[in-house]
């Protein structure tokens, strides 16, 4: 069966089940996997883990048997979340594959990497990789597989990395009816003074309640109302796999992951040596201001969870994060990425504090700001308008800034298009000090985007 190449995409592999991916092309990116392992990287055995969708349980076995049919050795840690998956890795200095597909809807899946110790396979690692799989020479023998548990391993590391201060905190926590589903709770039972009120809490692969993303607002809608309903301190949501996290404040209010970024700096800056903040370019300017305000430095860097990670590691930075949810604290033990971790981070501000989480945000610097704006092309076209945005900002003169699409920096506001890296869209955010030159930036950049549609 032919490979799709598109399904090789800037931070992992990606597609619809069946249509993108199967258990023969899981076999195949497997038998690939295990082939290059052993040729490039001189390692004879890896790890795997699955999520709970319906398909996962089915590509892994595939994607296994391919593995072992290239001599490769596997260590089959079963269904898991994506943190755990990254705590196994770092156990065994291995490199391994994750069967998810994040948070995109039930019927797609996928494969998340690595082929070094910092992050997941990104950019050039990936399309060599797809080069090298759609060569179709792989080597052959026969691995063995291994059945392993890491569950007591993760317990551990939540236990020795949170310090719940003596206040009791009341918390929903939407699970999405994703992998946190195999572990959540019995994280929490960990820390006795969490009050903690479970949504979604099946383990249900077709995601029935509601899309897995907690990036998106419409997502929270329960979450929202069940924070009012039991008068909680804050709630708390996970992607499909566990590595994003999603926050509503104690007045049912919902904050994106740039705001749930300053909560944790307050609390974190002043404590740290290196005082280097990382995050992406879609972040608001509320966070560049808290950073400075609080005497650190700032580092905006492109979006991605892979480059994200890799880069606070490589700069050993205490703390990143970026737009959609994915931060790594890397202050106390290693980073693995992970959305219940970073809940219980921000818990254990609230455990040690008597104001509300509404109430730290209350100082902070204002500003207009739109929503993610996806706007569909072609894989070809969108680095095309993203090029031609970038020619008449040089035109203007504009500050701006190019290490993911082009960001336009002004006095009073930023302009922010992108090519999406995992589908065939354009990225769009505006904000402003004001609405009505938010409206004014907006009205600039989407007439030139509108030019080459």
């Amino acid at each position: 069966m032919r490979i799709n190449p598109d399904i090789f995409k800037e931070y992992d592999i990606r597609g619809t089940y069946p249509i993108d991916l199967n258990e023969e092309i899981a076999y195949k990116i497997g038998r690939g996997y295990g082939s290059y392992l052993k040729e490039k990287l001189n390692s004879s055995f890896c790890v795997v883990g699955r999520d709970n969708r319906l398909s996962s349980l089915s590509l892994s076995n595939a994607l296994i048997e391919g593995i072992i049919d290239s001599g490769c050795d596997v260590y089959n840690y079963g269904q898991i979340t994506t943190p755990m998956h990254y705590l196994t890795r770092h156990q065994n200095h291995a490199y391994g594959i994750m069967v998810t597909a994040s948070h995109n809807p039930k019927d797609d899946n996928g494969f998340k990497f690595s082929f070094d110790h910092l992050a997941n396979a990104r950019g050039q690692m990936i399309y060599e990789f797809r080069d090298y799989v759609l060569k179709n020479q792989f080597l052959s023998g026969k691995g063995k597989v291994i059945l392993k548990d890491c569950k007591k391993d993760y317990l551990n590391y939540m236990k020795r990395n949170i310090q719940m201060g003596d206040r009791k905190v009341k918390a929903v926590i939407d699970l999405g009816n994703g992998a946190t589903t195999c572990i959540a709770k019995e994280v929490h039972q960990l820390f006795k003074n969490l009050d903690i009120t479970y949504i979604c809490d099946t383990n249900d692969g077709t995601f029935p309640n509601h899309h897995p993303d907690p990036a998106v607002e419409e997502n929270m809608e329960m979450l929202k109302q069940k924070v009012l309903e039991v008068h909680a301190d804050l709630g708390i949501a996970y992607d499909g796999d566990g590595d994003r996290i999603g926050i509503i404040l104690d007045n049912g209010k919902y904050i994106s992951a740039d705001l749930y970024m300053i909560l944790i700096i307050k609390n974190l800056l002043p404590t740290l040596e290196n005082k280097t903040i990382l995050y992406d370019v879609k972040c608001s300017k509320s966070l560049e201001d808290e950073i400075i305000r609080l005497g650190g430095k700032t580092y905006c860097y492109r979006t991605g969870t892979s480059y994200t990670e890799a880069k606070t590691k490589e700069l050993n930075l205490s703390f990143g994060g970026e737009f959609s949810g994915h931060v790594f604290f890397n202050d106390r033990d290693y980073a693995l990425g992970s959305g219940i971790y970073a809940g219980l981070r921000l818990m254990e501000i609230v455990s040690k504090t008597d104001r509300r989480l509404s109430e730290m945000l209350a100082d902070i610097s204002k500003y207009y700001s739109t929503p993610e704006i996806k706007i569909a092309t072609t894989n070809d076209k969108k680095f095309e308008i993203v090029k031609e945005v970038l020619n008449y900002v040089k035109e203007k003169n504009y500050q701006y800034n190019a290490i993911d699409g082009v960001r336009v920096t002004f006095p009073n506001g930023w302009a922010l298009i992108r090519a999406s890296n995992t589908g065939p869209n354009l990225t769009i955010r505006f904000e402003a000090k004001t609405e009505e030159y938010l409206n004014t930036l907006k009205k600039e950049f989407m007439d030139v985007v509108n030019q080459f549609l």
